[in-house]
């Protein structure tokens, strides 16, 4: 009976492979990746010969019977196309099957985005949440917030570049303006964590479109609200307006962080917009 090994590998920096990791490959009679163009690649520069079969997302159910016959005769290896299989990816599945036909299960522990945004983000890690790449639509979104508002949890989510504006705007809309890291392009080159509140990160990536994989980490929710005095919730809602927010969805956002009641703030900004 074969071990399924879970093998970590970069998620962008090539010496973040370790030597364990490079040694399983080596040795194993079989690597199930998620996109072999992609591992061929990480196998060719290791100088590494292990035949490849790809295991992803719309193959992973007619693959699990020729992967599991290839576990009887010995051991397999599992990559994503970057960082720890299994975790956000199909692998989830052909770990079930390979548990439920007695073969061990085994981790190569290595890079992982989530972590690595996490520990560089500065908000806690002691008590958080992965949940995952966020809605593609504005009410998929705040559904998913929604269930996660009133925790005081670190959240992480995984995020596009082309979607990442709507989402800030979203999270703002129905977490508050909480802090938050956008962790960018992590351990690559042009790495980058932005640091602030959401309206910064707003205002930041607005000025300067991102590219590149993203990792969102934001605050938990605080357990007291500070209350706003005047200025600072006139001024958020002039900053919302301008940015073309609805006088309505300004007043649920502005409550939601300032402390001050839906309707008095609704009342404020409908005589800002008419000025």
């Amino acid at each position: 009976m074969g071990t399924l090994y879970l093998v970590a590998t970069p998620i962008g920096n090539l010496e973040d492979i370790t030597a364990r990791a490079l040694r399983v490959l080596r040795e194993v009679q079989l690597i199930a990746a998620e996109d072999t163009r992609h591992t061929g690649k990480l196998l060719k520069h290791f100088k590494i010969s292990t035949p490849l079969t790809s295991y992803f997302e719309h193959n992973k159910l007619s693959k699990l019977k020729n992967i599991l016959s290839k576990l009887d005769e010995g051991d397999v290896a599992l990559v994503s196309d970057a960082g720890t299989p299994a975790l956000n990816d199909p692998g989830f599945e052909l770990v079930l099957a390979a548990m439920e036909a007695g073969h061990q299960v085994s981790p190569v522990p290595g890079p992982s985005a989530p972590i690595a945004a996490l520990v560089a983000s500065g908000l806690p890690t002691d008590r958080f949440l992965f949940l995952g790449y966020l809605g593609r639509k504005s009410a998929e979104r705040k559904q998913q917030l929604a269930e996660v508002a009133s925790l005081p949890f670190t959240l992480i989510f995984l995020e596009t570049p082309h979607r990442l504006i709507a989402a800030l705007d979203d999270l703002q809309a129905h977490l508050g303006n909480r802090q938050i890291a956008v962790a960018r392009e992590l351990t690559k080159l042009h790495e980058e964590i932005f640091r602030g509140k959401i309206s910064e990160a707003v205002a930041h990536f607005d000025a300067q479109p991102p590219k590149g994989e993203i990792t969102l980490v934001i605050a938990g929710a605080s357990q007291e609200v500070e209350q706003w005095d005047f200025e600072e919730v006139r001024e958020a809602l002039k900053a919302g307006l301008a940015r073309g927010k609805s006088p309505s969805s300004l007043a649920r956002e502005i409550a939601a962080q300032s402390g001050w009641k839906r309707r008095e703030i609704y009342r404020l900004v409908t005589e800002i917009d008419q000025t």
